[in-house]
């Protein structure tokens, strides 16, 4: 664990889970942080032992006014790293296909993990300079040319749809000297993660902070996992 002295970091969805993870790793390594929740969450008991280094807003990502008005609360900040984490799972079914998923609950996945994460990046992307790191949390399981299992579809989908925006935005930026990062943290304990993935938080996240900060000032568009190996698309 490196302390990183002077650094500041948005990480949008930090409630629980990797994103409340994430915030804790860099506060520990002296990051000044502001993370948002979409209610009342643990950040404020986190934010009491932050000794003024962790600022908590209210931001629902699905909501892109919300988004709007964080951009404008921060007007003026500068950010070495900007960071959306956003993920859900219409079912814990492996085996659920297409046939058996509502397009409601399609929609919802789609609009929480692609659409809205890339929303978010567009707005705030801005606050950003040169020298930053813009990064989102993917998945291993966005991988189009590792699928040779299948199962858990529609979230799959939803995080290749986010790893194809995500380049698009690189493409889009082709002369923009920041770093993009897709990062995969491998399956993690958590909510959506569930009871019987193959890692802990505390063996996913230092490892995911690890690279975020290796690949500062690099430049371009990275897929990584947490051991900071390139993923293939």
């Amino acid at each position: 664990m490196t302390a990183t002295d002077g650094k500041t970091a948005l990480i949008v969805g930090a409630s629980r889970g990797l994103g409340h993870a994430l915030t804790a790793e860099l506060l520990s390594r002296d990051w000044q942080v502001t993370a948002t929740e979409r209610q009342q969450s643990e950040l404020h008991t986190l934010a009491g032992s932050a000794k003024g280094r962790l600022a908590v807003e209210n931001v629902d990502i699905t909501v892109p006014e919300q988004v709007t008005a964080l951009r404008e609360r921060l007007a003026g900040t500068t950010l070495d790293l900007l960071f959306v984490n956003a993920g859900t799972n219409y079912t814990t079914d492996p085996s659920a296909t297409l046939a058996d998923v509502s397009t409601d609950d399609f929609t919802r996945v789609m609009v929480t993990n692609a659409l809205s994460p890339m929303r978010a990046v567009e707005t705030l992307q801005d606050l950003v300079p040169a020298t930053g790191t813009i990064g989102v949390m993917s998945s291993g399981q966005g991988s189009v040319a590792d699928n040779t299992n299948g199962g858990f579809e529609v979230y799959r989908a939803s995080k290749s749809a986010l790893n194809q925006l995500m380049r698009s935005f690189a493409a889009r930026h082709a002369d923009d000297p920041r770093t993009l990062l897709l990062m995969a943290p491998g399956w993690v304990k958590t909510d959506l993660g569930g009871p019987n993935a193959r890692l802990t938080i505390d063996e996913s996240i230092p490892g995911v902070v690890d690279t975020i900060e290796a690949q500062a000032g690099k430049g371009g568009l990275h897929y990584l996992d947490r051991q900071g190996q390139t993923v293939r698309w």
